[in-house]
């Protein structure tokens, strides 16, 4: 982290591991935490400060780990408790932490609480964990409310007794029920379950989504100023006020990141009051595009909200669920992009443009006040895969949309550290089995090993950035004061004497003197040409 006092988690950088694409160890084609251990060392040199880890716990797999049977097993697919462990010992020995994903919305089908609910029957205690309802119509043979999944089609599923259970995402994902006591009470066990073998925080999946109103009234019937049936609800707050306690139990400032979608900066900083959560990304500065006034304006607005409840900005610019940035920033949007829908771009990538935009896009995210987070293989460069065959698509959005949305498997494919061929060192080199997503064929020059030691590279502008970022006491956590720029440029200064400068205008633009210059995204001589960065010294 930078030389900022304070808890650890107001400025770290945090690695997003997602599981199945990062390394794997045993060469079955799939990520695991045994290929996360071998990898220790290439983090630790990157210069992060911890790890994000998506889903690992024991699961069918219906949505790669989103659905959990067992929040206290690892799945074999990726190691063992044990290993779990290990991976924790010695990620803390490379001074990083372990922050691994939990999912209180849902759980599998396949948990011991949801089959016992199945096999009790219409009325019984068991069912009231999760949210079963008799069906409307003259036979029941309605679903209970008009709610639809966000993966596509109806948010109910029928079981054979008749009863519909409730499900905002895959059938295999039934959501558990947030006004029964039992709930609450085994997922603070959870939590202590992971503290107690050294994890640094969770992040928090569907944050926004654990409470329903108990009417499950229709979308078509609700009043905007009754608020959204099951998204933002006011009673979640009193959830993450009983998981901060839990937090705080425990030495070392264990903290909470909440995936939490919501209609106004206004409502995500009440997700991060003081007795609540730590943080909380920043989606409203990942959806934006590259436009100096729409990004300086949500700068502005996160720095406004969250400074009412004291607590840090997290900055994220991609991640498992949207398109690579590299990819995005090389097009517009074809429509606006809103919380909860998929991204829709329009026309074809210009990598090229997408990548010089990334790299000017990670010096500004990186320089600006509070914690960031970096996706696998953003720090590589990769785009979006987005001419995987249709045959090899996993993603559950591809069947639930009726095959019109491909889903996210573009940014899931497998990253590449060595080699010129697939599957570049992400299995073990005597290895039968391919990576459980296609690795694009060009992707030889992106690997680790052809982008260490080439200081034009995107790798190595990521090292040289977390590195200033360590040691220059103007970043981290902190503040910002703009300063004065032409339409199209966004310049700030923090103190001590650390000024950050992007051109997301169509001109060159004239650097201010006299300055010494730290870091940039591109050579440059007195100028930033669009689409440049520059971090200086003043």
């Amino acid at each position: 982290m930078s030389s900022t006092t304070g808890p650890w988690w107001r400025s770290a950088v945090i690695y997003q591991v997602y599981i199945r694409s990062f390394a794997d160890g045993n060469g079955d084609g799939v990520g695991d935490i045994a290929g996360i251990r071998s990898r220790l060392p290439y983090l630790k040199s990157l210069g992060v400060d911890a790890l994000w880890i998506n889903p690992w716990y024991k699961s069918p797999m219906a949505d790669h780990g989103y659905d959990v049977a067992d929040y206290r097993e690892i799945d074999p697919l990726f190691g063992t408790v044990a290993e779990a462990e290990l991976l924790i010992e010695e990620a803390h020995a490379h001074g990083i932490r372990i922050v691994p994903d939990i999912v209180p919305n849902h759980s599998s089908d396949q948990h011991a609480w949801f089959q016992v609910a199945l096999a009790a029957g219409p009325g019984s205690p068991e069912r009231e964990r999760y949210i079963f309802r008799p069906g409307r119509g003259p036979d029941g043979a309605l679903p209970p409310s008009d709610w639809d999944s966000r993966f596509g089609g109806p948010a109910w599923t029928r079981v054979a007794d008749g009863e519909w259970y409730l499900h905002l995402f895959t059938p295999q994902q039934p959501d558990l029920n947030w006004q029964h006591p039992d709930v609450h009470a085994e997922f603070e066990s959870v939590l202590r379950f992971w503290f107690e073998r050294g994890v640094d925080g969770f992040r928090i999946d569907v944050a926004h989504g654990l409470v329903k109103d108990p009417e499950l009234p229709d979308l078509a019937k609700t009043r905007h100023d009754q608020g959204h049936p099951f998204w933002d609800r006011d009673e979640v707050h009193d959830i993450y006020r009983a998981w901060r306690k839990v937090a705080d139990e425990y030495l070392g400032d264990r903290a909470f990141v909440a995936e939490a979608w919501t209609d106004t900066p206004e409502r995500l900083a009440a997700y991060l009051r003081p007795d609540g959560l730590h943080t909380a990304f920043n989606f409203d500065f990942l959806m934006t595009d590259w436009n100096a006034k729409d990004l300086r304006a949500v700068i502005d607005d996160t720095f406004a909200m969250l400074g009412t409840v004291g607590a840090p900005a997290t900055w994220v610019m991609s991640n498992h669920d949207v398109m690579r940035h590299a990819s995005r920033y090389g097009r517009k949007a074809a429509r606006k992009w809103v919380a909860n829908e998929s991204y829709v771009p329009a026309g074809p990538a210009d990598l090229d443009l997408g990548t010089r935009r990334a790299r000017a896009a990670a010096l500004l995210t990186l320089a600006l006040p509070g914690g960031a987070y970096v996706y696998q293989g953003e720090e590589l460069g990769l785009p979006e895969v987005e001419d995987l065959p249709e045959a090899v698509l996993q993603d559950p959005v591809w069947d639930r949309s009726g095959h019109t949305d491909r889903g996210r498997d573009g940014c899931r494919v497998p990253i590449p550290w060595s080699g010129q061929t697939a599957p570049y060192g992400f299995s073990p080199g005597d290895a039968t089995a391919a990576p459980w997503l296609p690795q694009p064929a060009d992707w030889a020059p992106r690997t680790v090993e052809a982008q260490a030691g080439d200081e034009t590279s995107m790798l190595e502008l990521y090292r040289a950035a977390l590195r200033l970022r360590h040691e220059h006491p103007a970043l981290g956590d902190g503040t910002l004061t703009w300063l004065a720029a032409p339409a199209g440029v966004l310049a700030f200064r923090r103190e001590p004497g650390f000024v950050c400068v992007v051109n997301l205008s169509t001109e060159p633009y004239q650097l201010p003197e006299p300055t010494s210059v730290l870091l940039t995204s591109g050579p440059i001589e007195n100028h930033l040409a669009p689409d440049q960065a520059a971090w200086l010294a003043v």
